[in-house]
């Protein structure tokens, strides 16, 4: 299998399992599960199942993993600090299909995040994609309504979402600047623990507050699928994929996220696709393939 297969079959199967996390999120919330509970033990369970398979690595390699802080400590926090927090707390107020359409605006976000930042070099296609994007972004957001736009009477939960949207933008473009030679589960395992630190606080407040997760049997199902497939799996399969063709080409597969997930939550939430959501999404993919047009 050449590299660049190894790399597209790596991101289907990262968007599948991506797309059942919205499922999981929107079915913690119709269970009462709160959103930091949920993604603090999702990463807690997640960094006691690859202990055993890291540490002798990440503990060889403690000099070069020091010399990588700040980019370690940055993916960290943006990936599974922020990102994750950002998506659960959408879905309390949002449904599945609008959260997960968000996902094909990543691209965009990742475009956006090596312009900014002079990462990749961006072409006037990408920007224009871009732009194009944002666009079907706003479309999603307004329900196709400008009185909506003009009083900025937007749904909290789309909101959450753009951020959560931006964080992995972020992630993804800075991914490609880190030159650890280290194992993908070992670099999982990492980005875990200073995530985690990040979480922490959320999780306590939550507690302190009473308003921590009931860790019964339901909850229990959930980690379970959360932190074998959307957390090991799909960040394994995403970070050994942009190694490979790199953060802009492979965001353009995310949009398969939306694909699965509004099949789902059809089928689990009975969720409506509803006209604003068809626009929208085409104005994205005209801005997906724009981006990845050569010049």
């Amino acid at each position: 299998m050449s590299l660049n297969i190894k790399a597209y079959v790596m991101l289907v199967l990262a968007s599948i399992f991506w797309a059942g996390n919205f499922i999981i999120g929107k079915f913690a919330f119709v269970e009462s599960i709160s959103p930091f509970s949920l993604v603090f033990f999702r990463w807690l369970t997640v960094w006691f199942i690859l202990l055993p398979f890291t540490y002798k690595e990440i503990l060889s390699k403690k000099k070069e993993i020091l010399n990588s802080l700040p980019l370690l400590i940055f993916l960290g926090l943006a990936s599974v600090g922020s990102f994750n927090s950002f998506v659960y707390i959408s879905l309390q107020y949002t449904q599945v299909i609008n959260a997960s359409l968000f996902n094909t605006a990543i691209p965009a976000a990742i475009i956006l995040s090596c312009f900014v930042f002079k990462i990749e070099k961006t072409n006037f296609y990408q920007l224009l994609g871009l732009l194009i994007s944002v666009l079907g972004i706003l479309v999603i957001i307004t329900k196709f309504n400008l009185d909506i736009l003009l009083n900025l009477n937007f749904n909290i939960g789309d909101i959450w979402m753009i951020g959560a949207v931006i964080c992995w933008g972020l992630y993804s473009s800075f991914l490609k600047k880190l030159k650890l030679k280290i194992s993908l589960l070992s670099f999982v395992h990492i980005v875990c623990s200073f995530g985690l630190i990040f979480l922490l606080p959320q999780f306590g407040y939550e507690y302190f507050q009473d308003n921590a997760a009931t860790i019964d049997k339901t909850f229990i199902y959930c980690l379970i699928y959360l932190a074998l497939f959307p957390s090991i799996g799909s960040y394994y399969c995403w970070a050994g994929a942009v190694s490979i063709i790199g953060p802009n080409r492979a965001g353009i597969f995310l949009s398969l996220i939306p694909l699965f997930s509004t099949f789902m939550a059809i089928f689990f939430f009975d969720e409506q696709f509803r006209y604003f959501h068809t626009i929208g999404s085409i104005l994205v993919i005209i801005g997906l393939f724009l981006s990845n047009k050569k010049k």
